[in-house]
């Protein structure tokens, strides 16, 4: 309340232009922009298979992550939220995703998890991270803090729809308890899907408005197709397609641009994404860190030194 939430700051220097958008579309799904972006397969593959011969297991998710951790430590201004039509600093860097449980009989089961990063994080933080994250929550006995609030509010008829619109009436008062923000997936600075993974294309998802996501990342299977070099000689090419829908109330477009250039470089030159960015960038009063996961090797080397 009064431009003060557990998980953000109000921010009033704004471009009007920017500012005003939020007047013109009040929620996130009447200000979705869809992007589309195709990776190269092989360069991502030949990283991860490297990395592999190393003793160090990376995959196409973690790259992915980490090279959106990069991003926002370059460009912050991606890493804000509207809520009540007004704009915030987000004060942690968080992404969320769906995972399939270890079921015993093999139905299908989700969870949905929130991960917290450093924006100095390293490819090597960013895996270890995902990786206890998943293996914390892939258990269907455990049941995360997310499955057990909607198994009880499942129970009681209208339980669910009272409960929901309590906790979106708080949010938007920025009343909300921090305990649950934290652990609510829909209070994160990007969703991502792994598609890929079961088989399944690319899509564009939507932005949800519950919570306060700002962009939301479909990675779908790799596309195999013909087409001609520089020289007009036929080669064959593989991607890996990703959809990307954004607010684009949050910022500008020239903003949003350097963002996917500073996401796309290290997309295609993963090596980057092992040495921690030379200068961290933070939004104004909202400096944040998180601890680095234990036993993780960390090169003492900056990027320059990997770009030299």
């Amino acid at each position: 309340m009064f431009g003060f939430r557990p998980d953000g700051r109000r921010v009033k220097d704004i471009d009007p232009i920017v500012q005003i958008t939020p007047y013109l579309m009040p929620m996130r799904c009447d200000a979705q922009v869809f992007l589309d972006h195709e990776i190269e397969y092989e360069t991502l593959m030949r990283y991860i298979a490297k990395k592999a011969r190393e003793g160090v297991k990376i995959t196409f998710m973690d790259i992915i992550i980490a090279a959106f951790v990069r991003g926002v430590s370059q460009v912050p201004e991606i890493n804000r939220f509207i809520m009540n039509k007004q704009f915030y600093n987000r004060k942690e860097l968080t992404v969320s995703f769906t995972l399939l449980l270890n079921t015993p009989d093999g139905s299908i089961k989700e969870n949905a998890v929130k991960i917290f990063f450093d924006p100095s994080d390293t490819i090597y933080d960013v895996s270890a991270r995902c990786q206890q994250k998943i293996a914390n929550n892939r258990d269907p006995e455990e049941g995360s803090f997310v499955i057990k609030l909607a198994s009880a509010l499942l129970k009681i008829p209208g339980l669910a729809t009272t409960v929901v619109g309590l906790v979106k009436l708080l949010d938007r008062y920025g009343l909300c308890p921090k305990a649950l923000i934290d652990e609510l997936p829909f209070h994160t600075s990007m969703f991502i899907t792994n598609n890929a993974s079961i088989g399944l294309m690319k899509v564009y998802h939507h932005i949800y408005n519950f919570g306060n996501t700002s962009m939301f990342i479909g990675m779908g299977k790799s596309n195999r197709y013909n087409t001609v070099d520089a020289q007009g000689n036929p080669i064959r090419k593989c991607t890996l397609p990703i959809g990307i829908t954004a607010d684009e109330r949050v910022c500008g477009g020239a903003t949003y641009a350097r963002f996917f250039a500073v996401m796309n470089k290290h997309l295609k030159n993963p090596e980057l994404l092992e040495v921690e960015p030379e200068q961290v960038l933070y939004n104004n009063g909202v400096e944040y860190h998180v601890p680095k996961p234990e036993g993780v090797f960390v090169p003492g080397a900056k990027e320059e030194a990997v770009q030299a």
